[in-house]
């Protein structure tokens, strides 16, 4: 089962990343923790977005056989404030391993989004699934592009259908002819926005939505 939480506080990074914590995880049945965090190494991103009044600190994703009450508590203990889902897990692109603690070298854009009121659940995954995430692909420098859709919400919270994760070249923070892979290409550059965003536009993902800049850690606690 995996799990993904939102979380708040400040300097949450750090007791997120530490032993104390995966001790605790790891005896609550998760196997892997990952931990994105919104931190000094991606402040220069360009591109941010929150719907919460105050932006997300960090999104932690658990891959458990245990209960998720118990992964709940154990990071409500370390943060102000949590939400948490149980998702199901797509990855069109499969991100590259790194070892245990070491920061990814990439800026790793974390996408909560929600379904528009005018689309059933079944047009909308049809529209990002099938339809967008070639488009994606094709026009952005995404080396890893993971899609976890909500199955179930295990906190109280803003609503939330789905968390996406898109790792990109560190460049794509200030450039966006890296972000969008297009060289020195003006005209490239425009052709790939222009695409890009008519794709996110018709499954409403414009809207609504949080876009949060982090780096990306991950740990493997059994």
């Amino acid at each position: 089962m995996k799990l993904m939480y939102v979380v708040w506080g400040e300097g949450v990074g750090e007791r997120l990343r530490g032993e104390e914590l995966r001790k605790e995880l790891a005896s609550a049945g998760v196997s892997v923790l990952q931990v994105n965090v919104r931190d000094a190494d991606v402040a220069a991103a360009q591109v941010r977005h929150s719907t919460y009044e105050s932006p997300v600190d960090a999104v932690v994703s658990v891959w458990t056989d245990g209960e998720h009450e118990a992964v709940t508590a154990a990071l409500r203990s370390v943060a102000d404030d949590v939400n948490g889902w149980i998702v199901e897990e797509r990855s069109p692109i499969e991100p590259p391993e790194i070892a245990d603690g070491v920061r990814m070298d990439a800026l790793a854009n974390i996408a909560i989004l929600r379904i528009p009121e005018e689309l059933t659940r079944e047009e909308w995954l049809h529209r990002w699934h099938d339809l967008h995430t070639p488009v994606a692909i094709e026009t952005q420098a995404t080396f890893g592009y993971v899609q976890s859709t909500v199955k179930e919400a295990i906190t109280p919270g803003n609503r939330t259908d789905a968390l996406v994760e898109e790792l990109f070249p560190m460049a794509a923070m200030t450039s966006a002819h890296a972000f969008y892979d297009a060289g020195d290409d003006d005209a490239e550059l425009q052709r790939r926005v222009t695409r890009m965003m008519e794709s996110v536009v018709s499954f409403g993902a414009h809207l609504n939505l949080d876009l949060v800049p982090t780096s990306r850690y991950r740990y493997t606690l059994s």
